[in-house]
C-alpha cells in the first residue's frame, strides 16, 4: 500500500474524510440511530453514539462484530392495537439495523396486517441494511396481535418489530 502524506507531512496509512464523517454523524441525529457504518472498496467507516466517535480501518481488516447486548430502544411507534409494553418479551425482534419496510414495494400492500393469521416461516417484513433486503420471518404460526414499526422506520438491533400470538 502506498503511503500517504497527511497535511502535516506526516506518513499516514489512511486519509479520513472528515466531510462525510461529519454527514454520517448527523445523519445519527436525524434518524435517532445510535450507529451506522458505510463502505467503499478499501475502507469502512463506522460512527457510533457513546464513546465511539469514528473509527476508519481497511475493510479486509475488520471483523464481524459479536453481537452485544441491545440499548434502550426507543418508543415504538403507535399501532392499530395497543400492546402492554411487558408483552413485546416475546416479540420478534430486529436481528440488524437498518430501515424496516412492511411491504414488498413502495405500492404493493403489506406482508402481514393486525389480526393476519401466520404460519412459521411466513414473511413479516423486510429490514434493508447496506442495500441489502432481509426478509424477517415469523418464527411461530399464530396471529398478528401487533406491528410496532411504521413502514421506513429506521430500526435498532434487538428491537421489537411484531408480536405474534
Amino acid at each position: 500500500m502506498a503511503e500517504r502524506k497527511s497535511a502535516g507531512g506526516r506518513k499516514s496509512g489512511m486519509d479520513i474524510d472528515s466531510k462525510l464523517v461529519r454527514e454520517l454523524a448527523e445523519l445519527l441525529n436525524e434518524t435517532g440511530l445510535t450507529e451506522i457504518e458505510v463502505e467503499d472498496n478499501d475502507r469502512k467507516i463506522r460512527v457510533a453514539r457513546g464513546g465511539v466517535v469514528a473509527s476508519a480501518v481497511p475493510a479486509q481488516m475488520v471483523a464481524a462484530p459479536a453481537p452485544a447486548a441491545a440499548p434502550a430502544a426507543a418508543a415504538p411507534a403507535p399501532t392499530a392495537e395497543a400492546v402492554p409494553a411487558d408483552d413485546h418479551g416475546d416479540a420478534i425482534k430486529s436481528p440488524m439495523v437498518g430501515t424496516a419496510y412492511l411491504a414488498p414495494e413502495p405500492e404493493a400492500s403489506n406482508f402481514v396486517a393486525v389480526g393476519d393469521s401466520v404460519k412459521e416461516g411466513d414473511t413479516l417484513l423486510i429490514v434493508e441494511a447496506m442495500k441489502v433486503m432481509n426478509p424477517i420471518t415469523a418464527d411461530k404460526a399464530g396471529t398478528i396481535k401487533a406491528i410496532l414499526i411504521d413502514n421506513g422506520q429506521p430500526v435498532e438491533f434487538d428491537q421489537p418489530l411484531v408480536v405474534i400470538g
